[in-house]
């Protein structure tokens, strides 16, 4: 898969000389917010990692070719309203690849993508998890088997309060994943700044965290994963999550909705009946979590 890697120069000259990167994943443009605000996204996240001294890498599939570090006229094209760009987890790419399709890549094909390339640091909204009821339909995020192979550090806002949070953390413990709270002892659940369950380890600043993932590089080749709460000031009101998500999970169960489909549709769901507030918190999150990788990588290459 390496050989067939397109890296943007300037992010190829900086992989080789030591400098930090962060990649970027472009399902969130592609399929998580709505045009033209996902181009704005795209380029505020981008910005924000070069204010924080690292070079973004946003990355998707084109035309059959891995891009890692999408020029603006690439940015736009994912960006662009009925592109009718797949989405590709890890198990897409080689299909995405050998038949010449155009694809934005999720949290799994983000990560192995970026690992590729020599890019250990990546920004993100929420990460899969194991769905609720997963005990029958065995429906797991493919993002936790990637984390678990995968030495890619994932910074985000937890996972989605639709998921089984409990589980997810006991395949990311039983994976070797380390789960650090940056300056909390709880794991967040993305719209939420709590999900009411603990961290394994908590960190209190970027340094301490590079410090951290720099030691456990020496005993694992699994990720880490850098749990960073969606800002105070930007949480969504309880009351108002917990009616969304009592709807959505409703509305999956009514269409018959599983598998990949289901975060597709209760993100739309929360859009909707949201007025707007849920996409809000979403933006506010990713730039926060793109912030956080930044300063990060920055620590991560002064260490190396």
């Amino acid at each position: 898969m390496t050989t067939q890697l397109f890296v943007h120069e300037e992010v190829a000259s900086a992989v080789r000389d030591g400098h930090p990167v962060v990649a970027l994943e472009s399902t969130i443009l592609a399929h998580g917010l709505p045009h033209p605000r996902n181009l704005d996204v795209a380029r505020r996240l981008e910005q924000v990692v070069r204010d924080g001294g690292a070079v973004p890498a946003t990355i998707a599939v084109l035309d059959g070719r891995p891009v890692i570090g999408l020029a603006a006229p690439e940015l736009e094209r994912v960006c662009e309203p009925g592109a009718g760009l797949d989405k590709l987890s890890l198990r897409d790419l080689g299909p995405a690849v050998g038949l010449g399709r155009s694809g934005a890549t999720t949290v799994a094909g983000t990560s192995a993508l970026a690992a590729a390339a020599g890019i250990g640091v990546f920004a993100t909204g929420g990460l899969g998890g194991v769905h609720l009821g997963a005990a029958q339909t065995w429906d797991v995020s493919a993002d936790l088997g990637v984390l678990a192979k995968v030495p890619t550090v994932v910074v985000c806002s937890g996972v989605k309060s639709v998921l089984d949070i409990a589980a997810t953390l006991e395949v990311l413990e039983t994976s070797s994943v380390p789960v650090l709270g940056y300056r909390t002892d709880e794991f967040p659940a993305f719209y939420l700044r709590s999900s009411g369950h603990p961290v394994g380890w908590r960190v209190d600043d970027a340094k301490k965290a590079a410090a951290v993932i720099t030691a456990h590089r020496a005993y694992s080749d699994s990720g880490v994963l850098l749990a960073n709460p969606i800002p105070e000031e930007s949480e969504m009101d309880r009351e108002l999550h917990d009616r969304l998500l009592a709807g959505g999970l409703a509305k999956l169960h009514e269409d018959g909705v599983q598998g990949r489909d289901v975060t597709p549709v209760l993100l739309e769901h929360f859009h909707t009946a949201s007025a707007g507030a849920s996409i809000d918190a979403n933006e506010a999150l990713v730039l926060d979590n793109a912030k956080l990788a930044a300063e990060v990588a920055a620590a991560l290459a002064v260490r190396s």
